[in-house]
């Protein structure tokens, strides 16, 4: 009998934490990445307590964490004027088992990385290598493979894996006739600045209004003279009638948009000199990809940004990622290595993670200043007679059941993958 063999394609976040997962439960797998070296670039996300459950499962600790982030104490919403719409505690501090972090996006990669080539080994990695597309057989699926210079190769396998993002060729492949990428009209631009926290010391804050906003936290522990990496992302909504037609990624000065947010001054915060403060700037359009009705064709399946790249509005794409490789690893073990394991992955999640997708193009928990925003046009003096307490504890505790962080069925659910948990051979 052949030995299992999976092959993923894309070395992200996604691919690399089904790589540990695989490997945890047993399954022999090479992961594909088109760069030829990684390295640590990116700016912050954050890590729900329900992906940093499953990285403790995985084997990680704190300790390793800490290296890369730090925990987050608090979540809250800011009107235009300063004062509060929402806060609430995160993490330990809610009431959940497990923290939630703040970190940065490539540094994580790179800890995911080490642990790969370390547990799997050096050659589990194989650089510089896109999956351009796949042909399947009645036992296995072969992966076309190009390099920079863009000569094809293959490998065969047992079963695919996309995890290659945004423009993933396997997606393309599955679903050759989806709509184009959706922009809904906001641009994103995102920096890090050595400064001092705000409020809690690790507070993940959304200033302004629906269409005009910041987004601030630090993600990196305090030094001595009580500075810290603040990452932080500024969102202006325009008119998207003639869609998109700027780079995805291009680097900027903070001058071609700092007007925007001129006169965002408060005690506790100066919106123009932490932006002002970055060494780099990076310019993005906020966007999405119409839900697909699966994420499986047979001996192949998505995940990740592949699968679900969403709104960033409900912090949780890389989440969502992380759990993606540990649910696919648990239908592995139930079903063992087979296109009958993706298809109960692809029904588990598929369809609740859609939902969610919709749900964070409508603002996902930002949704709340979309309502005072309507309610009285984001200024007010005491929130409670625009929103009240008992209405945004509705609100958010109905994001978190979507999200799947909601904290007492979170802190109820048995693990994932159960310790010492193989496939069947």
């Amino acid at each position: 009998m052949t030995t299992p063999h999976i092959l993923i394609a894309g070395g992200g976040i996604a691919g690399l934490s089904l790589a540990l997962t695989l490997h945890q439960v047993g399954v022999r797998c090479t992961v594909y990445e088109s760069v030829p070296e990684l390295r640590p670039l990116g700016v912050g996300i954050n890590l729900q307590p329900n992906a940093v459950r499953e990285l403790f499962d995985m084997g990680f600790t704190a300790d390793e964490l800490d290296r890369v982030g730090v925990p987050a104490r608090e979540w809250a919403l800011v009107g235009r004027n300063g004062n509060d719409i929402y806060a609430e505690p995160r993490g330990l501090l809610a009431g959940y088992n497990w923290p939630q972090y703040a970190v940065h996006r490539g540094q994580l990669q790179m800890l995911l990385y080490g642990k790969v080539v370390e547990r799997l080994g050096p050659d589990a990695v194989q650089m510089g290598l896109r999956v351009t597309g796949y042909e399947q057989g009645t036992d296995g699926v072969t992966a076309v493979l190009a390099d920079a210079e863009g000569r094809e190769s293959h490998a065969t396998g047992t079963l695919l894996i996309g995890a290659d993002g945004l423009h993933s060729a396997i997606r393309a492949q599955m679903h050759p006739d989806q709509p184009p990428i959706q922009w809904g009209g906001a641009i994103l631009w995102r920096g890090v600045t050595r400064a001092k926290p705000i409020r809690t010391g690790s507070s993940f804050v959304g200033l302004g209004t629906h269409k005009h906003r910041m987004v601030i936290y630090p993600i990196s522990h305090m030094d001595a003279d009580g500075m810290a990496t603040i990452n932080w992302i500024a969102e202006q909504t325009f008119d998207n009638s003639a869609g998109w037609e700027g780079d995805w990624n291009k680097k900027v000065s903070a001058e071609d948009f700092v007007h925007h947010f001129e006169g965002w001054n408060f005690d506790w915060l100066d919106v123009p000199a932490l932006i002002r403060g970055a060494a780099e700037v990076y310019e993005y359009p906020m966007i999405d990809r119409e839900p697909v009705p699966t994420w499986v064709d047979g001996r192949v399946a998505l995940m990740g940004d592949a699968a679900h790249v969403m709104y960033p509005t409900g912090s949780n794409g890389a989440s969502q990622a992380i759990i993606d490789a540990r649910v696919i690893g648990a239908e592995l073990v139930a079903h063992g290595v087979n296109a009958q394991a993706l298809a109960a992955y692809d029904a588990r999640l598929c369809g609740p993670v859609s939902e969610l997708i919709l749900r964070n193009r409508g603002a996902g928990p930002f949704g709340m200043l979309n309502i005072v925003d309507d309610r009285c046009g984001g200024e007010f003096d005491d929130i409670d007679d625009v929103f009240p307490e008992a209405e945004r504890a509705e609100f958010m505790a109905g994001y978190k059941k979507a999200a799947g962080f909601a904290i007492e069925a979170l802190n109820a659910a048995p693990p994932t993958v159960a310790p010492g948990a193989q496939v069947p051979v």
